[in-house]
């Protein structure tokens, strides 16, 4: 073993697979065996592997300028035209951005943007932020209290009090409802829920709103018709600003070009990573309202400085690469093939409902989940996560590779340049898959 500390793994099971390479949406292990990456690595490799012009674009800045750091006033033509390009695509009025190199340091970024902000126009106390349960948005220290999953603020004393972060419902129809409760019914009351709490706690204390337009790590929630569009009025009722997590469902992962446009949301905040540079350069993106940053011009004239920064902030690496990805999208049309591409995969998947360990299956686009349950009939689900990590390694023995995700689901989210008839081989992978899994199952009784 390496001395590797190494992340989101069991300390007491490290080092269970080498990936050696990858080619298209196919990576290799050391041992030479070939699996179709169904999670796009982590979410991210949106053009697969190996791709021959952004290899280019990195080699081409590496020999041009190699690194320049954006303090002080500095700047450089790739940052400045990425930030263009960017802001020209994204739905938020007069846009502004901030890059960083993941997408927990983005929405650490739009932690401080946002206190900044307020007390820039003498509103200092509207530092709260709202965050659902089962909610995923980063494992530094400010965004793991922003995240709602228990794995990862369990033994970490995270300050999620001081940070002021508030809880709301999950809006995950089949975990969440009430006995009888149809959709609609469920979307007004963990709405009534929201409002409620806002007034408790005072809308003149509270900033913003996170979400996840489709959430990834909490199980691939779709949440149910009408509920944005509730919260939505609600949050603008309280002046309580709407953050979009766009780091997994942002550039046609959804089949559109942004989560929000598929979930009909109006961020006035959004956060990007991932697909930005197709995960070949590691780039973050946070996006706010132009009013918003030049509200804080003044304080910042007065400081001398805005005292927030990273040292590879626009490094111009990642911003070539960023914006050859955002030049291939766009070229390429991808965000339209991914959302014929998804419609196929949608489709192929609901062939698992009738599968006898499936009690939903989910998604939209290119980003799905297959919840598997106890009993069909009730949809229970299983006690732990020891049928969901051998479905994943059912998969893996299939040669696909999946992600065990929120319990017993099985999350996929290939590449976008996956085609139909690799779609018909993940389907072929993931049943033969979910059958072991189901003799697992019965034989542990």
């Amino acid at each position: 073993m390496s001395h590797m500390i190494y992340p989101t793994t069991n300390f007491a099971a490290t080092e269970t697979m080498n990936i050696a390479r990858g080619d298209g949406i196919y990576v290799y292990d050391d041992q030479g065996k070939q699996y179709l990456e169904g999670m796009s690595g982590l979410w991210c490799a949106s053009l697969g592997y190996n791709n021959a012009e952004l290899i280019e674009a990195a080699v081409k800045q590496m020999e041009t300028l190699s690194f320049a750091h954006m303090f002080s006033g500095k700047t450089h033509d790739v940052g400045m035209q990425l930030a263009d390009t960017l802001t020209a695509m994204v739905p938020v009025d007069n846009a502004r951005v901030f890059f960083g190199s993941s997408g927990s340091d983005a929405n650490d970024t739009q932690i401080k943007l946002l206190r900044y902000y307020f007390a820039a126009i003498g509103k200092p106390e509207k530092r709260k932020i709202i965050a659902r349960e089962r909610s995923y948005h980063g494992v530094t220290v400010a965004a793991a209290c922003l995240t709602g999953l228990p794995i990862n603020q369990a033994n970490f004393d995270l300050p999620v009090e001081a940070m002021g972060i508030l809880r709301t419902d999950a809006p995950h129809y089949l975990r969440g409802k009430l006995d009888g409760e149809s959709e609609s019914q469920f979307v007004d009351r963990i709405v009534a829920n929201l409002e409620a709490m806002i007034v408790r706690e005072g809308p003149e204390t509270i900033a913003a709103f996170i979400a996840e337009p489709i959430t990834g790590a909490s199980g691939v929630i779709v949440p149910p018709a009408g509920y944005y569009e509730k919260v939505q009025a609600t949050l603008n009722k309280y002046d309580i600003l709407f953050w979009a997590d766009e780091v997994i469902t942002g550039f046609g992962r959804t089949g559109n070009d942004f989560g929000s446009t598929t979930m009909g949301i109006k961020p006035d905040m959004m956060s990007f990573a991932k697909q930005l540079s197709s995960a070949y350069v590691p780039i973050s993106a946070s996006v706010i309202r132009g009013d918003m940053y030049e509200a804080m011009i003044d304080p910042c004239n007065k400081l001398g400085v805005f005292g927030h920064g990273y040292t590879y902030s626009a490094h111009p690496l990642a911003c070539a690469v960023a914006l050859k990805t955002l030049e291939i999208y766009q070229r390429d049309n991808l965000f339209a093939k991914a959302a014929a591409t998804g419609d196929y995969l949608q489709t192929r998947l609901r062939e698992f409902n009738d599968h006898p360990l499936v009690g939903e299956v989910r998604g939209t686009g290119m980003i799905a989940a297959i919840e598997m349950v106890a009993d069909k009939e009730t949809k229970a689900a299983f006690p732990d996560g020891k049928v969901g990590y051998f479905g994943a390694n059912a998969c893996q023995e299939h040669g696909l590779i999946s992600r065990p995700v929120a319990g017993s689901s099985l999350a996929l989210c290939p590449p976008l340049i996956t085609t139909e008839a690799q779609i018909d081989e993940i389907i072929d992978k993931m049943g033969r898959a979910l059958d072991d899994t189901l003799a697992f199952v019965q034989k542990q009784g």
